[in-house]
């Protein structure tokens, strides 16, 4: 399959496979799949399976129902298709699809999945699943990232995990992590869930944990009421409050070139390279946090899944540091919630499989949250002269944890709380090249007569390696310290299903995703490796 230019831009009036329902308090996001709306040819999305698209037109509900329906206090994720509640990714799309893009498929899905349960944990909005028919793969997954698990038990529904015997690959959304880590499914259950392509019915799945209740059809909807109503009721989220609207991006792409209003990015095709500028306010600005995060939400969407050779990328920032910080202000709704965002998307940063390069040169802005940026990169580069400065504010110290649970100070120090305490008195002070770098807050310091030489040279290297190898070394160098739900997710299991991905008993002409469906038994090389 070649792959597409994609776009993550859409909005509820153009959705082809969900709805979003609203009474009151509570809201309802409804799969019904257009069979005829795969994004690329090839494939029909049976039986509420999902591609891509799909997940674009998910994360795009999730986000709107943060910002726009602040009202809203409780979602119900369920099917609108009869029997089916969502049959998982599409098998016939991974079949036809390149590697690069079933990985970037999987982690942005996942992006979304941790998105649920980020709102659930943070905005007050509850995310339950009610589960109407079958759940399966990826289905159950989506189920599995909602706070709580509604089950029909009408003696058919059931959830399953059916990618190990049916496609010899692994649940590629955090399935068997969320069983063991999230609900605490008894591991030796867990491996007869994940061997057992038909699934677990009504009271069983309860019993194992897969589920929190399994209810008869004539109390199902009423009980799924109910849940929603003591969700609701529980929530601390603001009232009487009004929704900031997502409106259309504003966006110029050429073909070196992607610009937005606050960030550009400036595409060296033929150094493999991309530099990226995160401008600050250019005057006081209330909506500038909002507007930056979203455009650079989208920037490393497309980038990530449309410009695959640009390996490296250069952070940078323009613009006034007090700006910046006085922008950040505000710990009510919706600042909150905008932190929250900025958050996310520095994660998406963080698991992005690309060389990050930060640049702090004169007239940077490199100041709290846009620190963040700096720190998520892989070198920080310093130019030593008058007007270079970074700015550490207590949001550095926490506000915008990684996927490991810590800030990317803590993560940087990770054996070295000491030196944490030290830092947080610098917090608010302007720190010069040779105290950033006596500080440890970057890489080098370098003065005009090294500083063009050492970036050219540090590009120029960069460039030459294997990809693959910095890849996997990025992935194992970002996250020190503590393994997490997050971290297992996108790091052990994530490279396990990259590696099966690629697999001839998976991907080969004779494996299980090739011949799935066609009554021939895949071809299994036996030797374990």
């Amino acid at each position: 399959m070649s792959a597409p230019e994609v776009s993550f831009d859409t909005h509820p009036d153009r959705y082809r496979h969900l709805r979003v329902e609203y009474d009151g308090e509570i809201a309802r996001i409804v799969l019904q799949v257009d069979e005829d709306g795969g994004l690329v040819p090839g494939y029909e999305l049976k039986l509420n399976s999902y591609d891509l698209g799909v997940d674009i037109e998910l994360y795009d509900a999730v986000q709107r129902l943060r910002f726009e329906h602040p009202e809203v206090r409780a979602v119900i994720v369920t099917g609108g298709l009869a029997k089916v509640f969502c049959a998982g990714a599409n098998i016939r799309m991974l079949a036809q699809s390149s590697h690069s893009w079933k990985v970037n498929f999987c982690k942005f899905t996942n992006e979304t999945r941790n998105g649920i349960e980020d709102a659930t944990a943070h905005s007050g909005q509850t995310y339950l699943a009610a589960i109407n028919g079958t759940a399966a793969g990826g289905g159950f997954e989506l189920a599995l990232a909602c706070d709580r698990i509604i089950l029909l038990d009408d003696g058919s529904t059931a959830v399953s995990l059916p990618e190990v015997p049916l496609l010899a690959v692994l649940p590629g959304t955090g399935g068997l992590t969320r069983l063991v880590d999230k609900r605490g499914v008894r591991k030796d259950l867990a491996d007869v869930f994940a061997t057992r392509s038909e699934g677990v019915r009504g009271p069983r799945a309860v019993e194992w944990g897969l589920v929190d209740e399994a209810v008869p059809r004539s109390r199902f909807e009423e009980t799924v009421r109910l849940r929603a109503a003591e969700a609701a009721a529980r929530s601390t989220r603001p009232r009487d409050v009004a929704g900031i609207p997502l409106t259309p991006l504003e966006r110029e792409v050429s073909a070196d070139a992607i610009r937005y209003p606050n960030v550009t990015a400036d595409l060296d095709r033929a150094n493999g390279l991309a530099t990226i500028t995160v401008y600050g306010p250019r005057q006081e600005s209330e909506s500038w946090p909002l507007a930056v995060t979203r455009e650079l939400d989208d920037l490393i969407l497309r980038l990530r899944t449309n410009e695959l050779e640009l390996g490296t990328w250069v952070i940078r920032t323009q613009g006034d540091a007090g700006r910046v910080l006085e922008a950040w202000q505000g710990d009510e709704w919706p600042a909150d919630e905008i932190r929250h965002y900025f958050k996310r998307t520095l994660k998406r940063l963080d698991v992005t499989s690309r060389s990050l390069i930060a640049l702090i040169e004169p007239g940077s802005c490199f100041a709290g949250p846009l620190l963040e940026l700096a720190l998520a990169c892989d070198r920080q580069y310093m130019f030593d002269e008058d007007g270079t400065a970074i700015t550490l504010t207590e949001a550095n110290f926490g506000a915008f944890p990684m996927g490991n649970g810590l800030s990317r100070l803590a993560a940087r120090f990770l054996d070295d709380p000491d030196h944490l305490a030290k830092l947080r008195q610098e917090t608010g002070r302007e720190l010069d090249a040779t105290e950033a770098a006596e500080a440890g807050l970057v890489t080098f310091a370098l003065d005009d007569i090294d500083w063009a030489d050492e970036v050219r040279i540090a590009l120029e290297e960069r460039a030459s390696l294997s990809p693959d190898a910095l890849t996997a070394m990025e992935a194992n160098l970002r996250f020190a310290g503590p393994e997490t739900l997050e971290t297992k997710i996108f790091a052990r299991l994530t490279a396990w299903q990259n590696w099966v991905f690629n697999r001839p008993n998976a991907a080969g002409p004779e494996g299980a995703l090739r011949r799935y469906g066609t009554g021939q038994r895949p071809a299994f090389d036996r030797k374990r490796v």
